[in-house]
């Protein structure tokens, strides 16, 4: 590291638990962030700022006023503008030394899986649950750890998803792709604007724990915000035996 990357990077230098070692880790790694939003932007920021190397964001969205009320990365000047570019330019404008690449898309299964295979570490910060199970099987396929949260209300969860640890399981151990869940979206239900930054936030730490190879991570837990109340409940997690993704790896 440089002397200017020694001085913006050092409050992460002085922690036992991060280093330099850790920093250097950072810079080298490349974090895959799907979705701008309300999750994605706290995501995107926090990693930009923290140092991670290379950034990839996919979005196919573009900004509208009503996302200026939680969607901190993007702001009056960029309405109409792709949301993946919005956030490119907020992390520029804070760390110019990270690489993002921005793709102003929908991404497939097949475009996915071409994404996943690249990168260190996955955040899922999307909504729906045709995606999340793609980028899960994605995941599970080239053994890549993935950070997925959820907020809509009140109500969020978030955990790690990481098959590289024998016993941990994926996301359709927990939420089978054949499951009848009901699919609910902020413009109808609404969403309380903080909680997609304490979410948000959470997930850019669980991915920053896993590239710098420090602390624990959610893998096998998964926790829930009720922020009406302030209480998290957390749930033990394990792998299905009967679980389609995981058979199938």
């Amino acid at each position: 590291m440089n002397d200017d990357q020694l001085l913006r990077y050092s409050r992460h230098i002085l922690l036992d638990e991060l280093g330099i070692e850790g920093q250097r880790k950072l810079l080298e790694s490349h974090a895959l962030v799907i979705g701008a939003g309300g999750l994605g932007s706290p995501v995107a920021l926090y990693l930009g700022t923290a140092g991670v190397g290379r950034i990839t964001i996919v979005d196919h969205d573009t900004v509208d006023l009503t996302n200026l009320q939680r969607q901190i990365a993007h702001d009056m000047s960029r309405v109409g503008r792709p949301k993946a570019e919005s956030a490119a330019q907020s992390i520029g404008e804070i760390n110019p030394e990270v690489q993002v690449v921005a793709l102003s898309e929908r991404a497939g299964p097949e475009r996915l899986d071409e994404l996943v295979a690249g990168a260190d570490v996955v955040i899922d910060c999307t909504d729906n649950f045709t995606t999340r199970h793609a980028v899960n099987a994605a995941c599970v396929k080239h053994r890549k750890p993935l950070v997925s949260g959820a907020a809509i209300g009140f109500d969020a969860q978030i955990s790690v998803y990481d098959t590289r640890q024998p016993d941990a399981p994926c996301y359709a151990c927990l939420f089978p792709p054949d499951a009848a869940f009901e699919e609910v979206r902020c413009a109808t239900m609404g969403v309380f604007a903080p909680l997609v930054g304490i979410v948000g936030s959470m997930q850019a730490a669980e991915a920053l724990k896993l590239l710098a190879g420090t602390g624990e991570s959610l893998a096998g837990r998964l926790q829930m915000l009720d922020a009406r109340s302030m209480e998290w409940t957390e749930i033990k997690t394990a792998r299905s035996p009967d679980c389609s993704v995981c058979k199938a790896r």
